[in-house]
This record gives structure tokens, C-alpha cells and sequence, in this order.
């Protein structure tokens, strides 16, 4: 069986490619040692049996975390006979690094160019000619998207198994004649100035004495001047008067040389686009007012989220209301007891129905944060908080799992194998949780808009500023207690032209979020309203009308001591909060089964809420502390189970929990007694 490796940078296509060949022939599991995922389909080309393995995305085969190790591991061994490199068309500058790399290793490579539709669409065209001959491998126009160049593609793959390359037409235009002994020029398609050739040559020479029989002696020649630690490792030689401290930055300086006379020979139209890009960074990159923008923007999303969710939620509320009417009818109908019909309209109606009025929100900011990301946007954000992360001895590719955690915490906390150390992994993962999610989202709304209406999205809009500022805390105070271990990882980051968001993209990235809410809604919130209502509606004496002698109302009182100083000691609020582990959105579902309230999240709901909890003596300042206490205390169920698979360690999982729950409790009893002294 013939295999092919699909490497390319992340988002350039190569799943897409990778899924367009194998369709739902595929088999997912972890590479041996680690918890990345390794990818594999087979299909039949012209009788010939291929396997394809989609590596994890990377920029170079210069490794430091986890996925780039598999990578360029996978793409070593011998396991190998075809290397697919999926290049982003519409990105060449950034992708055409890796693709120098894979070439200077000796074996077949075929390079896919992806997204041609989309350098299309911006103006721009690509000398399909010229460029196979500077690189001397063939370069097959494809769209994953589209379909298009497929069978091309795998027939220039089984066709260059073989190995060999095509002739190579170019020379380096910034380099001075020749006097190299050796022309490289017909052999490589990357070649370096003469002294970084000569170094080469005399390292070359050293490697064959010590390990002949070896198949790529310049790609280890080259990896052992550059100081890479596992090539040095695996074949140790005798260095002396061979390699100097500048070797690693000549390399790269003198590729990306190279690529930019590749950009200008065979890229037209990049000047004009580029000039547009540049204009718009002035302000959104400026070292002063970049910030200020992004909070700006983010105010603009939670003002649509207020404004135009809570115009189409009331859509929403009138279908759950007509849903419990008819409902509540029909069991009545057919003579349903007291306790089926309590636990169908006070139970699952009341728990996931008022989950369900909060979609219209959930949905518009999930839309402005796909806008903001397919434009381009979002990449600036994360290059912009590159210097802040480094002055709290975070790698500045933290901030990429903290972004991620404003749309869901699972998915940030998988986001942190992109850390080159394990260090900075494990405080990612602590730091991360902090960032406001979207299933908090639910009750920031509820309960904003009951005690503050006026400025409830002021009230929301400040617990997501304050996730960050608590998240930034703790990032410093790490970073002063582990001084030994700053992390001088600075950022590496494509910042895109600028473009108008694909509305195909926007609608896929914002279905896939609706649907797990929905999804969760249909499962965990549906399984914990019915349990909230059997420790409700249960007691010692069995089944009860009243809530105070309930199961949860025990279990509520005996915890309430240890909440009452931060501000929460209300047994209700208690167990709401306990049952909120399971998700966030929980806490409001909670509320709903408490009270008895089929449509929590509409004006009469809110109504019937807001007497309840002001009969207890619960007020706008325990609402704050709740709201404080939230955003900070323990993570969800699938956010511990992945911190627990990502760290692969209980003991750090719990401490994650325990210091999260002491930093929320600690916030919620500031606010708390700072509040009574202020009112």
C-alpha cells in the first residue's frame, strides 16, 4: 500500500482535502504517547491501494510542540512514500517556509495548491509555470472546497513516487555570482550563500565519516548548524570550526529571501491588497490604541447581542409558552398525576425551555465572532497581546487558548498543546478557564437585566473585562513566583489580508456552535433539570409540595455557612451554583426548577424570578456576586474531564479546580463587603 502524508500550515485546507478523498472511510486515534490525533483513510487510485495520513498542522519541520513533533516525525520515517504538501494559495508568502523545509529533505514531494478560487476572488494570479520550475516539484491548482483537481492531484502523487525532480530554472538574483565548488543550483531548489554552502559541505563531510549509508546527509547537515537538539542527539559529531551562533538566522533570512523573488516572479496583483491590509493595521495593530479598539469592538458585539437577541427572543419565549400551555393541557387531558405533569412543565419545560429562549443571544454574538474571525480580525487581537502575554512569562501563543475561551472552554483548553513547553501548557490551562464562555452568557443576561435593566449590558459586558483582567492577574502572579521558568517563546502568527468573511464559513462555523448548544441543551441541561427536580420534590418523607423540606433544600443548608461571607447564602443559590458543574447554563435552568417557572427568561418570568429571590432578601449585590462567582468558579464537567486528559496528570486537574473555586469565592466576598461599604 502505497502512503501519502498531507502536511500543510494550520487552515490552509488539508482536512478539507484530506476528507474530499476518503469521505467517511476514516480511522481516528492518538499517536503513540501523546494526545494528539492521528487521522487515516484509504481509497483506490487506478488499482492502487493509498493510504493518506493528515499530519496535525505546522509552520515548519523546526519542532517545538507537540503537533509539530508528530509531524515532522511522521515525516521522516520510513513509513512515508509520497509528502502532499496543501499550500494556502491565498497566504503563498507564509506556506511556501514549510514547503523549502519538506523539499530539503530528499524525498517525493507534491505540492497541492489550495484555495485557487479564493486568489481569484481577491484579484490576484499565479504563474502555475513559473513556479514548478523554481521549486522543481510539481504544483497542482486544486479546491478542496470545489472538488476540483483532485484525481490531478493523486496522479502526480503516484507518479512521483519514485523520487527525482523536475528541472530547476531560476538562480538567486540577491546573491552575488557563484564560486561555489559544487552547482547546486541544478540539483536544489533552495540554495544558500556560498560560506553558509561551504559550512554546509564541511558538516556533510563530518556526517558521512561518522554514519555512512545515511539517505539526506544536507538536511541533517543543516539541522545539526542550526542547532537542532534532537539531530544532534541522534547522530553527535565533532562540530569544531563548522558552526557559529548565526547559522540558524542566516538560514531562515536567506529562505525568506528566496521566497520573496518566488512572490515577485510568480505572484500578481499582492501590491494593491497589501497596501489596503497595511492602511487598516495603522490603527488595529497601533501599539497605544490597539486595545481600545478591540474593547470598542467587543462593546459593538454585546450591544447587538442585548439589542437584536432580546428583539428575537421574544419570538422564542411565545413558542415556549404556547409548548407549556398545550403541554399542560394535553396531561390534563389524559389525567396525568400531580407528579408527572409537575415534572414535565415544572421540571424539563421550565429547565430546558428556559435555556432554549437564550438561542436569539447565544446566536448573534457567535455570528459577530465568526465576522470577526474570517475577516482577519481576530488574528490581529492575538498578535497585538503577544508583548502583554510576555511580560507575564507566558508564551505569547497563550493568548490563542484564551481567545478561543470566549466561544467554549474546551476546545481552548485542547488549544494549548500549541505551547512549545509543558509549563507553559499547564498554566494556560489554569488561566484559561477565566475567560468567559458563551454558557455563562445565559445568566449574565438573566440576571443583568432583572436588577440592572437599565444597564445590563454594561453589567455583562464587565464580567467579560473582568475574566480577562483576572485571567492576566494570575498569569503575573505565576510568572513572580516561577521566575526560573519565563518563557521567551515570542508569538508566530499569520496576520491575513484583510477580506469580507465567506458567508459559507460564517454559517458553518456558527451552525456547528448552535447545534452543541442545542445538543446540550437536548442532553446535559435536559438530564439535570430532571435531577434538580427529583432533589426538589423529594425529601425524607418522599414526594412534597414543599421545596423547604426537599432533598436539596438539606443539602443547599448545610453548605450555605461557607457562601454567606462571599455574599451568596441562599440555599437556593447554593444548590443552583453545585448544579451549574454539570454546565453553565444550568444555573439558569436551576433558577427556573426552583421557582417553579416555565419561561423564565420572559418579562412576567423575570417578574415572578425577581419577587422570589427579593422575599429571601436577595438583592442587586448578591446578583453581582453571583454573576462574579460564575464567571470564576469551577469549569464544567467536559472542561475538568479535558483539563484532566490535556495535563494527563489528577493531582494538577485537582488544583485547577480547587484554585479556581478559591479565586471566585475570594472575588464574589470582595465585591461583596466593598459593595456593603459603598451602599
Amino acid at each position: 500500500m502505497m502512503t501519502v502524508a498531507f502536511i500543510g500550515n494550520p487552515n490552509c485546507g488539508k482536512t478539507t482535502l484530506f476528507n474530499a478523498y476518503t469521505g467517511a472511510n476514516l480511522k481516528v486515534a492518538n499517536w503513540p504517547g501523546v494526545t494528539v490525533e492521528k487521522v487515516e483513510g484509504s481509497f483506490t487510485f487506478q488499482g492502487e491501494q493509498i493510504r493518506l495520513v493528515d499530519l496535525p498542522g505546522t509552520y515548519s519541520l523546526t519542532s517545538y510542540t507537540m503537533e509539530e513533533q508528530v509531524s515532522r516525525n511522521f515525516i521522516l520515517s520510513d513509513e512515508v512514500d509520497v509528502v502532499i504538501d496543501v499550500v494556502d494559495a491565498s497566504a503563498l508568502e507564509r506556506n511556501l517556509y514549510l514547503t523549502l523545509q519538506l523539499l530539503e529533505l530528499g524525498k517525493p514531494v507534491v505540492i497541492a495548491l489550495n484555495m485557487m478560487d479564493i486568489v481569484e476572488k481577491r484579484g490576484m494570479e499565479i504563474d502555475l509555470h513559473r513556479l514548478p520550475e523554481m521549486l522543481g516539484a510539481p504544483v497542482i491548482p486544486v479546491s478542496a472546497r470545489k472538488r476540483r483537481g483532485l484525481e490531478s492531484l493523486i496522479h502526480a502523487a503516484v507518479h512521483h513516487k519514485e523520487g527525482g525532480h523536475d528541472p530547476l530554472i531560476h538562480d538567486h538574483k540577491n546573491l552575488e555570482p557563484s564560486r561555489h565548488r559544487h552547482n547546486h543550483h541544478s540539483e536544489y531548489a533552495m540554495v544558500y550563500s556560498d560560506a553558509l554552502e561551504d559550512q554546509i559541505d564541511l558538516a556533510q563531510e563530518r556526517l558521512k565519516a561518522a554514519y555512512p549509508g545515511l539517505s539526506n546527509y544536507r538536511w541533517l547537515a543543516l539541522k545539526t548548524l542550526e542547532n537542532d537538539q534532537n539531530i544532534k542527539s541522534q547522530y553527535p559529531i565533532d562540530m569544531t570550526g563548522v558552526e557559529d551562533d548565526t547559522i540558524e538566522d542566516r538560514v531562515i533570512n536567506e529562505k525568506y529571501d528566496f521566497i520573496e523573488e518566488i512572490i515577485q516572479e510568480c505572484l500578481v496583483g499582492k501590491a494593491k491588497k497589501e497596501e489596503f491590509t497595511d492602511r487598516i493595521d495603522q490603527l488595529l495593530t497601533h501599539r497605544i490604541w490597539s486595545i481600545p479598539v478591540f474593547l470598542c469592538i467587543m462593546a459593538l458585539v454585546f450591544f447587538l447581542t442585548f439589542t437584536v437577541g432580546d428583539f428575537l427572543k421574544g419570538y422564542v419565549e411565545l413558542l415556549i409558552d404556547e409548548i407549556n400551555a398545550l403541554t399542560a393541557a394535553l396531561l390534563t387531558s389524559v389525567h396525568a398525576s400531580e407528579i408527572v405533569t409537575s415534572l414535565i412543565c415544572d421540571g424539563i419545560i421550565a429547565g430546558v425551555g428556559g435555556i432554549i429562549t437564550f438561542l436569539p443571544n447565544i446566536f448573534i454574538l457567535f455570528l459577530a465572532l465568526a465576522l470577526l474571525e474570517d475577516s482577519g480580525y481576530m488574528s490581529r487581537v492575538a498578535y497585538v497581546m503577544d508583548g502583554i502575554m510576555g511580560r507575564l512569562g507566558l508564551s505569547g501563543r497563550a493568548f490563542i487558548p484564551m481567545l478561543l475561551g470566549f466561544g467554549c472552554t474546551v476546545p481552548a483548553i485542547m488549544a494549548s498543546r500549541a505551547l512549545e513547553n509543558r509549563r507553559d501548557r499547564l498554566k494556560t490551562m489554569l488561566v484559561t478557564p477565566f475567560m468567559s464562555c458563551s454558557a455563562r452568557l445565559p445568566v449574565y443576561i438573566l440576571f443583568s437585566e432583572m436588577f440592572f435593566p437599565e444597564n445590563a449590558m454594561v453589567v455583562s459586558y464587565s464580567m467579560y473585562v473582568l475574566g480577562i483582567l483576572v485571567a492576566i492577574f494570575v498569569a503575573w502572579e505565576m510568572s513572580t513566583i516561577d521566575k526560573e521558568h519565563h518563557s521567551e517563546n515570542a508569538l508566530l502568527i499569520e496576520l491575513p489580508e484583510y477580506k469580507m468573511p465567506s458567508s459559507r464559513t460564517v454559517f458553518i462555523y456558527v451552525w456547528e456552535k448552535v447545534k452543541d448548544f442545542l445538543q446540550k441543551a437536548g442532553t446535559t441541561i435536559f438530564v439535570a433539570s430532571i435531577f434538580m427536580w427529583l432533589i426538589l420534590n423529594f425529601g425524607p418523607a418522599g414526594y412534597t409540595t414543599q421545596m423547604s423540606e426537599s432533598f436539596g433544600s438539606m443539602i443547599g443548608r448545610f453548605i450555605v455557612p461557607v457562601f454567606a461571607p462571599a455574599g451568596l447564602g441562599f440555599w437556593q443559590i447554593v444548590v443552583a451554583l453545585i448544579a451549574g458543574i454539570s454546565a453553565k447554563e444550568v444555573v439558569v435552568s436551576s433558577c427556573a426548577v426552583l421557582f417553579g417557572i416555565q419561561n423564565i427568561n420572559s418579562a412576567s418570568g423575570m417578574e415572578v424570578l425577581h419577587q422570589g429571590l427579593e422575599s429571601i432578601g436577595f438583592t442587586g449585590l448578591n446578583a453581582v456576586c453571583l454573576m462574579v462567582f460564575c464567571l470564576l468558579y469551577i469549569p464544567c464537567a467536559a472542561t475538568i474531564m479535558t483539563i484532566r486528559r490535556e495535563s494527563g496528570s489528577r493531582k494538577w486537574t485537582l488544583f485547577s479546580v480547587c484554585f479556581q473555586l478559591a479565586i471566585a469565592w475570594v472575588a464574589a466576598f470582595f465585591v461583596y463587603h466593598v459593595g456593603i461599604l459603598i451602599l
